[in-house]
């Protein structure tokens, strides 16, 4: 699939386009030609943080996806068009931060996106492609009456998939499953050309510290310990310019009406991951290998942890070549190096001091 010539000119909308994931994907769309839109969450100082390096490539709106009549002030910007490519990224994505903010998580991921998709139809828009990114925390744990329906390897790990059960454990996952479920609502009752697509774990550049990767290297940084919370689950960890990756070729490829899901195919514990990173950079001079500590402040609550997530992305490779291309090693390497050199960047957002 040749990207740059699908999307040279053709005008394309990102949601959450300041956040990580979607200003990774604001790059690549900018550097492929597109028209770039960006909608982004109106704040009284107006200050972007991940696509400012953009500021003259790209559309900037501002607005809130709670507010119905935003959403359709900068969808009517697409009014002319009928090759349209919309990528919805916009979420509180943050699975602790949903159990401290649980209205606003359903507002935003919930609300939200049905204020997009109502607002498409209210306007009468003629688009080529609507992606709702999902995420993998929907499958949650296996459930033993679900067991039959689930597929595992070998060694006895779930593979999840398109046709996996799901099962979701915390608000942050209902509250996506809701907005895939509604996604595929207005498919179905008005043939909206729309596709979910449900990543899993994501990390890279840009990240805030919050999440597991950052948290670990940034506290590796700046002090001799490294606190977390529980460290036995394993994950699924995709570099984020992969997961860009799965988001093109899902929009420009993928059927309307279906799911796709993907991610790096293997998963790794916690503890695992942890000692990966910080013997990377140890290796790489970025500090003396610190003390891991574990604080049960830092856990779930309750029984709401995922104890494993590992993807089987069959279905989007043999549709469109997907697959990943970055390593464990390079994709952390390349994550070190940018906490370490973007300080002012996440110093006042850790969870850790």
């Amino acid at each position: 699939m040749n990207v740059q010539s699908e999307l040279d000119g053709r005008p394309v909308l990102v949601t959450g386009a300041d956040g990580f994931v979607g200003s990774h994907l604001v790059d690549r769309l900018v550097d492929s030609g597109a028209d770039v839109h960006a909608f982004v969450r109106a704040t009284s100082s107006g200050e972007l943080k991940n696509v400012r390096h953009q500021g003259e490539e790209i559309t900037v709106h501002r607005g809130d996806l709670r507010d119905k009549h935003s959403v359709e002030r900068v969808l009517s910007t697409f009014i002319d068009f009928s090759d349209t490519l919309i990528f919805h990224l916009a979420a509180q994505a943050h699975v602790g931060e949903s159990w401290e903010r649980p209205y606003e998580t359903v507002d935003s991921n919930v609300t939200g996106t049905l204020n997009l998709l109502q607002s498409i139809v209210d306007l009468d828009l003629d688009i080529a492609k609507f992606d709702t990114a999902g995420t993998s925390e929907e499958y949650g744990n296996v459930d033993d009456e679900m067991r039959d329906s689930h597929e595992f390897h070998d060694d006895g790990q779930v593979i999840l998939s398109e046709r996996s059960p799901v099962n979701p454990t915390s608000v942050y996952a209902t509250s996506k499953l809701a907005a895939d479920f509604l996604t595929m609502n207005y498919h179905d009752a008005y043939g909206l050309p729309a596709v979910t697509t449900r990543m899993f774990n994501n990390y890279g550049p840009r990240q805030n510290p919050r999440y597991i990767t950052g948290t670990i290297i940034t506290q590796a940084l700046e002090r001799e310990i490294v606190e977390l919370g529980n460290l036995a689950p394993k994950r699924d960890m995709c570099y984020v310019a992969d997961g860009v990756r799965g988001h093109l070729h899902v929009a420009l490829s993928g059927n309307p009406g279906e799911q796709y899901v993907y991610g790096y195919g293997e998963n790794v514990s916690m503890r695992e991951w942890t000692n990966m990173i910080l013997d990377i950079g140890a290796e790489e001079g970025y500090w003396e290998r610190p003390e891991i500590v574990q604080d049960e402040d830092r856990y779930r609550p309750g029984d709401s942890d995922v104890e494993e997530l590992r993807v089987g992305y069959e279905k989007l490779h043999e549709e469109t070549g997907w697959e990943p291309q970055v390593e464990w090693e390079e994709g952390i390497r390349r994550t070190i190096d940018w906490y370490a050199n973007n300080t002012q960047r996440w110093y006042g957002r850790v969870d850790w001091r």
